[in-house]
């Protein structure tokens, strides 16, 4: 018989021909009711527990411990108990009291559940990006200093919402992109903690964003025609006719040179043959996506292409983060 335990998810840590072969079981965090029924059996256990040390606490200050442990009854049990060696004696025998004050002072600072490289670093940073992409800055800056105050690398957030600007957000806002890099830029600048609210900034700034994945839906189509079609040749027309020997053969024959026309734009056809017309970037109505699509209405007119488009289905995975942690192909 094997048992195991493992804090972090079995179906990325666990070799498959191992778990298909066992039965699991999750373990889930305890509720902050059920630590402070712990924490109540231990002060009044004269025998395994604090029974014998004449302590008062209110259910308040129970409840507070519960929090700050986060389900974990062992962390509760600590501070539980650094809470009572702290406390000052009581005169006349009396019951020694226990106070926000003291906790406060034992605590210093909350400690947050986090793991950099476990489930939960993922299931945060899903969070904040879709925080980020359902345009609520609320949300967006509670992930965030989540995971910062938890010890997250701050720049692994500032590269996560680059990423967001592109991908979310795109030509819908250009400043987008901009904010995000300079948000990285301020905190290699001054550092923590002044440059976290530069990050915070970058956060509530991309949230408010107008938001499409116009761009990413554009760049996926392309890599599926990529995929699907032969690696056509560049057009002759398109190619520079750098040698005599070059002309001749036709390199640069009946190229058409933009500026020389009124509307700086020609019908000349750019993609190779087989993929004549495609059409890969559908802009939004938001933001500057609206003022694109109509100066792209003018352009398709001129170029004459006809509306042969491709999308990809733009609710895929692509946006979930992998254990690994990789960018979306």
């Amino acid at each position: 018989m094997l048992i195991g335990a493992t804090t972090e998810n079995p179906s990325f840590e666990v070799i498959s021909p191992l778990l298909s072969r066992m039965k699991v079981y999750v373990l889930h965090a305890l509720t902050p009711q059920q630590v402070v029924t712990l924490l109540k059996r231990a002060l009044a256990d004269r025998e395994r527990g604090l029974g014998k040390e004449n302590i008062e606490a209110n259910d308040a200050l129970l409840e507070r411990i519960a929090v700050v442990a986060n389900g974990d009854a062992r962390s509760a049990y600590n501070i539980l108990e650094a809470l009572v060696r702290s406390a000052t004696p009581a005169e006349s025998g009396g019951a020694r009291v226990l106070t926000d004050s003291l906790l406060e002072s034992v605590l210093q600072k909350k400690l947050l559940l986090y793991d950099k490289s476990g489930e939960e670093h993922f299931n945060l940073i899903s969070a904040l990006h879709k925080s980020v992409r359902n345009s609520d800055p609320d949300a967006s800056l509670y992930w965030l200093a989540r995971m910062i105050e938890s010890g997250e690398d701050p720049l692994y957030l500032a590269r996560r919402m680059v990423r967001m600007a592109s991908e979310d957000i795109g030509l819908a806002d250009t400043n987008a992109l901009r904010v995000a890099l300079s948000a990285k830029d301020a905190f290699e600048f001054i550092g923590p903690p002044e440059g976290y609210l530069a990050l915070g900034e970058a956060a509530v700034y991309l949230a408010l964003a107008p938001k499409s994945n116009a761009l990413y839906t554009a760049y996926g189509a392309v890599q599926q025609d990529l995929q699907r079609t032969i690696a056509e040749p560049v057009p002759l027309h398109l190619r520079n006719a750098v040698t005599g020997l070059m002309r001749h053969i036709g390199y640069g024959q009946g190229y058409q040179y933009a500026h020389d026309s009124e509307e700086k734009a020609t019908d000349m056809q750019c993609l190779p043959d087989s993929l004549a017309g495609r059409i890969y970037y559908h802009p939004t109505s938001e933001g500057l996506e609206a003022k694109i699509q109509e100066r792209l209405a003018q352009l398709r007119r001129i170029q004459k292409k006809p509306d042969i488009s491709v999308q990809p289905n733009s609710h895929d995975n692509r946006d979930q983060t992998s254990p690994s942690d990789a960018p979306p192909h």
